[in-house]
């Protein structure tokens, strides 16, 4: 996933050490390869889940690590040689891996309830459950700011300042990409975050995004990888930029930069647990992509990373301190956007070529 570093081959015997002194239910059927995308975001999975799970249940867990997309899925399904058994998946992937028959279906009935008895199904964001994968984290793209660039009480506070140059004069940092800025165009030229990818499929909609792209055109720098928008505020090559909420994170606290995140706008999107069809461990599979996305599991990987449990009832849970730096607290997520992926299937061609065309003009 582009916005987190991607690590090495990664292997786990996570229940060795425990062997004989927590018994495997019958349920344990010996081993699982789980597979994410490596750095900061795989420990924090093995910290919130591997590590508990394989102390319940006795099974042994194998991280790997890949760089995304459905390929190396495909062809062990297709050769019927599948030693993979849970991926962490993009959202347009799990769709298309069901679709395709690439993965297993799962019931979201069987998942475990919140903790007050609400249902699974009520209980998770809406848009986080699929036929064949459960969410996990919340993501999103955000606008920041170095603090320091601005007045005392003259910061920029909405989306729409970013896109005020007259108010906020500077360079501003984007992404090398369609996805998101148009979006943001509408809404900070008005359009209700509910109506965004409606009034964007009409032709009039795609021109109003373009022309208040054409605002900003000559004060842009564009990024393409995600470790560039700190560093571009951090060198002070720009006053505001788009970037990932976790790369902010780590920059202003472990860093200590002197960035703000404008949560208002933010496009969100999500990570999820897929099984891949013909697993010989379904059962194991299952076992651990319910107890992974319980309220408590959820709830606990944000201590290790800053990304949002997609239970509400998680969010109870988390450490006070962490909570108002997650893109699912309820202040950051009240005015946010999901990315809406059947949409960007259908017309991610079409508007990258015009895009580009519009780059060169």
């Amino acid at each position: 996933m582009k916005r987190r570093p991607l690590g090495s081959l990664v292997s786990l015997a996570l229940a060795t050490a425990l062997g004989g002194l927590v018994p495997a239910p019958a349920h344990a059927q010996g081993s699982l390869t789980i597979v994410s995308w490596g750095g900061a975001y795989t420990r924090s999975q093995v910290k919130a889940y591997h590590e508990p799970f394989a102390k319940k249940t006795g099974v042994k867990i194998s991280s790997e690590d890949y760089n995304g997309g459905l390929a190396q899925v495909k062809a062990q399904v297709d050769s019927k040689n599948v030693t993979w058994d849970v991926v962490d998946l993009e959202l347009s992937d799990a769709i298309r891996g069901c679709d395709e028959g690439l993965l297993e279906r799962i019931d979201h009935g069987t998942l475990p309830p919140a903790p007050d008895g609400t249902p699974a199904t009520s209980d998770f964001i809406p848009g986080t459950l699929t036929d064949c994968a459960v969410g996990e984290i919340v993501w999103s793209t955000v606008v920041a700011y170095d603090r320091k660039k601005f007045p005392r009480n003259q910061h920029p506070r909405t989306l729409r300042d970013f896109f005020n140059l007259e108010k906020f004069p500077g360079k501003r940092g984007l992404r090398k990409s369609p996805r998101v800025n148009l979006e943001w165009a509408l809404m900070a030229d008005g359009v209700p975050v509910d109506q965004v990818y409606e009034v964007l499929a009409t032709p009039d909609g795609a021109d109003r995004a373009f022309k208040v792209l054409d605002r900003l055109k000559g004060s842009v720098v564009w990024w393409e990888a995600g470790a560039q928008p700190p560093q571009l505020l951090a060198d002070g090559e720009v006053i505001m930029t788009s970037a990932y909420n976790g790369r902010l994170y780590n920059a202003i606290f472990k860093e200590k930069k002197p960035f703000v995140i404008i949560w208002e706008g933010q496009v969100w999107d999500i990570d999820l647990w897929g099984i891949v069809k013909g697993t010989r461990n379904l059962q194991t599979a299952l076992e651990f992509v319910k107890f992974s996305t319980d309220t408590k599991r959820l709830a606990d990987q944000a201590k290790y990373i800053s990304y949002g449990p997609v239970r509400r009832s998680s969010m109870d849970k988390v450490n006070k301190k962490v909570k108002p730096h997650l893109p699912t607290s309820p202040d950051n997520f009240a005015n946010s956007l999901q990315n809406d992926f059947d949409w960007w299937a259908d017309n991610q061609q079409d508007m990258d070529e015009r895009f580009s065309a519009w780059l060169a003009k």
